[in-house]
């Protein structure tokens, strides 16, 4: 039956246009010109110049036959390019799909094919990784291998010789690319909201990585919700800590153009960085995971500016940040928010929303309060914590467990060709978290375990399947386990179990374990090495399978992995 309504008025070029946060930047070009947009080392550009920048990256993409149903990778840390992709990739109709830097050949590999990237943009530091990416893409295709366009960016911080050798491989000079482009070029909005406009892919609990989908609705809403739950002020000063490939940076990418604010690139994340940065260019926010938070609370004295010249916000997600972490971040002058969420919902889309009253209470107590995962966003419709039985809402008593899970206009659209996951994902209209948490009295929300198989390191997901199948390749590895075990620098690092093959010789435990790191290191990314080695049987259960569960207690048993004092 047809919904009545009190007109039957139509839908018409003057009153109805999709959403998209595209039009932030044209927006921030007219209304502030001249006003710093990016700094990047000695370089600066304007939100009129920035916007001149990713049109004419928009129209060289254009006059290449890139756009609507092409992705776009790019393969570099926190600079200008990364920042103009974010707008230009998908003004010519095109997905931006931003790729982790600290991954390996052979995930990228897989990544650009399951994305079908008809070009990837690099930083010259990365060039060979992404050149050895194609030469695995390329020896499996078959003689079927149709190569992307390569364009290199160059950057005064890094070595001359690698962009060299990039343009003598073909590459294109990321400049030259521009110049190729029109600075008044003509671009359009997407005809509907629901259109993807950015790619990004998640470790996931399988082997495989998923392709998250978003969509410019959900991209326009949360470029406008994060400034709004976190107070950001027009004009922000915002320091680029947290990757811009991860989760297009919280939705920041987009929301600085929307309140025309300065973006301070930083190459490599450092505490004294993070400090010089707000001494010279008065930064006012920044994000971070809270192993970066740990780095700032612990960092030398010559490399930190105390007192702070004013107070900078701070916003964190992660793994739950340690209570006495925010309590010292908090005595050094920054104002932390905790928010948390996940690929799948355009990054943070709950937040511990500070209350007045929390004021007065002992600083130990707020950081506890302020330790939890909180409310939803303005813009995530529903929120909620539901029993893994019976899928009905748990009690708001603190202690009744069960999945966080979310519905509304700010979860993406789905996984890129994998139907079985969506299904699984979506099941009984909810998007599911596999996060497993306590819903308290305020209604508040707090994680107590995370979802089975991933291991949150540094902010970073870490597969524990991808990991367990590369100790499987070890010749004296008979079978093996990964969970988390509590790390005092990342939060949380792999610890592998390990049952040796019968005929291996095992009594020296140390060198065996240090060999097989030394392993892992030639097949995943440093990060995802197991920190800590336990020999011996694995729990099972009667039909063979591995109790996981027990490993993670006795992984909690041998305590957190200590900083190097090294």
């Amino acid at each position: 039956m047809a919904i009545r309504d009190i007109d039957d008025l139509p839908k018409n070029a003057a009153n109805y246009t999709a959403l998209t946060p595209l039009w932030f930047l044209e927006r921030a070009a007219t209304v502030h010109p001249s006003r710093k947009a990016v700094v990047h080392g000695s370089r600066t550009y304007t939100w009129l110049q920035t916007y001149q920048r990713c049109r004419r990256l928009a129209s060289a993409l254009a006059k290449r036959s890139v756009g609507a149903g092409s992705t776009v990778a790019v393969i570099a840390p926190n600079i200008p390019a990364t920042y103009e992709a974010h707008f230009g990739i998908p003004m010519c109709g095109a997905v931006i799909n931003p790729v982790n830097i600290r991954l390996n050949a052979s995930t990228i590999a897989f990544l650009l094919g399951h994305s079908q990237s008809a070009t990837v943009i690099v930083d010259q530091e990365f060039f060979t990784l992404a050149e050895d990416s194609l030469k695995i893409m390329k020896e499996k295709s078959q003689g079927h291998f149709n190569p992307p366009l390569l364009v290199v960016v160059a950057d005064e911080a890094c070595d001359p010789e690698a962009l060299r050798y990039a343009l003598g491989q073909g590459a294109i000079e990321y400049e030259k690319f521009l110049e190729s482009g029109d600075p008044d070029f003509a671009w359009k909005p997407p005809q509907d909201e629901w259109q993807s406009i950015a790619l990004g892919y998640t470790s996931g609990t399988t082997a495989s990585p998923k392709g998250v989908v978003l969509h410019h609705r959900g991209a326009y809403l949360m470029s406008l919700c994060n400034p709004l739950v976190w107070g950001m002020n027009e004009g922000a000063i915002y320091l680029w800590t947290l990757p811009m490939f991860h989760c297009n940076g919280w939705c920041f990418t987009w929301a600085l153009a929307a309140l025309c604010g300065t973006n301070i690139c930083l190459r490599q994340v450092t505490a004294k960085g993070v400090y010089s940065a707000i001494e010279k260019h008065g930064v006012t926010h920044f994000c971070a995971a809270p192993v970066v938070l740990n780095t700032i609370v612990n960092a030398a004295p010559k490399d930190t500016i105390l007192a702070l010249p004013h107070v900078v916000h701070v916003m964190t997600a992660g793994a739950a940040p340690p209570p006495a972490v925010l309590f010292a971040m908090s005595r050094k002058g920054f104002r932390v928010t905790h928010t948390y969420g996940l690929s799948e919902t355009y990054g943070p889309s709950t937040i511990c929303a500070w209350k007045p009253e929390w004021d007065s209470l002992p600083p130990d107590t707020q950081a506890r309060l302020n330790a939890r995962q909180g409310v939803r966003y303005t813009t995530l419709e529903c929120l909620d914590v539901i029993s893994t039985k019976t899928g009905e809402p748990v009690p708001a008593d603190g202690k009744s467990m069960g999945e966080i899970v979310m519905r509304g206009n700010v979860v993406m659209k789905g996984y890129l060709k994998n139907p079985k996951a969506n299904e699984e994902t979506f099941a009984n209209g909810w998007f599911h978290s596999g996060d497993l948490g306590v819903k308290h009295q305020d209604g508040y929300i707090e994680i107590k375990d995370r979802s089975k198989d991933i291991i949150i390191s540094g902010g970073e997901n870490i597969s524990s399947v991808e990991v367990e199948n590369s100790l499987y390749l070890h010749p004296a590895v008979l079978e093996a386990s990964v969970v988390a075990r509590a790390d005092e620098q990342w939060g949380e690092s792999p610890c592998a179990f390990v049952t040796l093959k019968p005929e291996v010789n095992k009594s020296d435990e140390q060198w065996l374990a240090e060999d097989i790191m030394k392993f892992c290191k030639s097949k995943m990314p440093a990060y995802w090495v197991p920190k800590s080695v336990v020999f011996g049987p694995l729990p099972k259960t009667a039909t063979g399978k591995i109790q996981k569960h027990v490993l993670r207690g006795k992984a909690q048993q041998l305590g957190p992995v200590k900083v190097s004092k090294l």
